[in-house]
């Protein structure tokens, strides 16, 4: 573990060109230009993505993917009107979803939590935590399709309920963001907004 981290330290420092794409210079994108997601992209997010902690390893975020023209034809319908050109110009959209059935996952996933299934038997308490969870997860994921050379931009701003039930099949699974992933076009983003400062987001007790 130390040499891993020595190792950390000398190649991905706050300083480094890697922190910048993923922190400071990332910047959501609104349109995208032609340039196709591979599938090797998508592959290496998943992989990335898929470490980050969650509580007692319930992993509920499910990565539904809007790739084919009739797909995004059913999909766009149901985004606010402002966001429709801006998902149709992406290669890909990805509908970020809380898996409310994550609990029957979890004799497989928290191995050293014995009877941990039968914690989460109430729909209410499970869907809550599988929604927070899953929005730990998002931030993961933003932060991966950035780390493999794209662009991400989540929005907000569509008919989730329409969403769940056209195009997830009115499963299990509950939609909650919806990610636009490609390469950024130019003039694409907007100006950096005003960020707190560390002052007013740290506080010592």
């Amino acid at each position: 573990m130390t040499a891993m981290l020595e190792r950390l330290d000398d190649t991905l420092t706050t300083d480094s060109l890697v922190v910048d794409r993923i922190f400071r210079e990332g910047r959501t994108a609104y349109s995208f230009n032609e340039d196709p997601v591979t599938q090797d992209q998508i592959d290496r997010i998943a992989d990335l993505m898929r470490f980050p902690p969650t509580a007692m390893n319930v992993q509920p975020l499910r990565v539904v993917l809007v790739r084919s023209d009739e797909a995004k034809a059913r999909l766009l319908p149901h985004l606010a009107e402002g966001n429709r050109a801006k998902s149709a110009s992406a290669p890909v959209v990805a509908i970020l979803a809380a898996d409310t059935d994550f609990h029957e996952h979890l004799p497989r996933l928290a191995p050293h939590a014995p009877g941990a299934r039968d914690r989460f038997l109430d729909d209410e308490a499970r869907e809550r935590t599988a929604r927070f969870n899953a929005s730990l997860q998002a931030g993961y994921f933003i932060l991966a399709v950035r780390a493999v050379g794209l662009d991400a931009g989540p929005m907000g701003g569509f008919d989730a309920a329409a969403i769940d039930r056209d195009l997830l099949g009115a499963g299990s699974l509950r939609s909650f963001m919806v990610v636009n992933i490609g390469h950024v076009a130019e003039g694409g983003t907007f100006p950096r907004s005003p960020r707190l400062d560390p002052s007013e987001v740290f506080i010592d007790l």
